[in-house]
C-alpha cells in the first residue's frame, strides 16, 4: 500500500492539496484492507474506510470505490461529478478530469469499459458498457462513448465517432531542407485530448 501511495504522491506533483491524490489514498487504503484474510480483524478497517469514502465522496464529489482496477500512475486531474463503477478497469498512465463518469450503460446490467494505457479522458466524458477503449487514446470533452475505440485513435461527439490520431508536425531543424523523409511522432494523449475537445 505504501509504495503505491508514494507513486500517487509523485504522480500528483508531491501537493498534498490535491483532490485527486486524497481520493487515492482512500482507495490504496480499501485495497488493502481486503488482504486481511479474517473477517472479524477485517471489520474495523472496512468501517473505517466506508466512512473515508463517504467524506471523499460529499468533499470531493468524486465517486470511485476500491473494487476499481487501477494501474499505475492514475491521475485525475480536476474534481467534482466524477463517477467510476466499480466493474471498470483502467491501464497504466491514464487521465480523467472533472464529470467523467465511467461504468454501466443500463441500470441492473452488469459490464463495466475496460480502458487500456496512456487513455486521456477529457471533461465531461462519458464512456459506458461493457466495451473497451485501446492503448493511446484521446476522448474529447463531453463525448459519448458506447462502442470500441481502437489503439491510437481519438473519439469525439455524441455519440462518438471515432477517429485516427495525426502524427505531430515535424519541425525541421536548422540548416536541415530534408524533412519528408522524418518521421513524425504521435501526439500526447493529453494533447489529442485538448485537440478533440474542439472538434465537438
Amino acid at each position: 500500500m505504501f509504495d503505491n501511495i508514494r507513486e500517487d504522491w509523485r504522480t500528483y506533483d508531491r501537493q498534498w492539496n490535491r483532490q485527486g491524490l486524497w481520493i487515492m489514498v482512500v482507495y490504496r487504503f480499501g485495497n488493502w484492507r481486503y488482504r486481511i484474510s479474517q473477517r472479524w480483524l477485517r471489520l474495523p478497517f472496512s468501517i473505517v474506510y466506508k466512512f473515508l469514502k463517504l467524506a471523499m465522496d460529499i468533499m470531493t464529489g468524486i465517486d470511485m470505490p476500491c473494487e476499481v482496477r487501477l494501474g499505475r500512475r492514475f491521475r485525475i486531474d480536476h474534481f467534482g461529478g466524477i463517477v467510476i463503477s466499480g466493474d471498470a478497469v483502467f491501464g497504466d498512465d491514464c487521465v480523467i478530469r472533472n464529470g467523467v463518469t465511467v461504468g454501466l450503460r443500463h441500470t441492473g446490467q452488469r459490464g463495466a469499459p475496460i480502458i487500456g494505457d496512456r487513455v486521456d479522458i477529457g471533461a465531461g466524458a462519458k464512456v459506458l458498457g461493457n466495451i473497451r477503449i485501446g492503448n493511446d487514446v484521446a476522448i474529447g470533452a463531453n463525448a459519448v462513448v458506447i462502442t470500441d475505440v481502437p489503439a491510437n485513435c481519438i473519439a469525439v461527439g455524441v455519440p462518438a465517432k471515432i477517429r485516427p490520431r495525426k502524427p505531430a508536425p515535424v519541425q525541421p531543424h536548422d540548416g536541415d531542407t530534408n524533412t519528408s523523409s522524418s518521421s513524425s511522432p504521435a501526439t500526447s494523449p493529453a494533447t489529442s485530448a485538448a485537440g478533440a475537445a474542439g472538434l465537438i
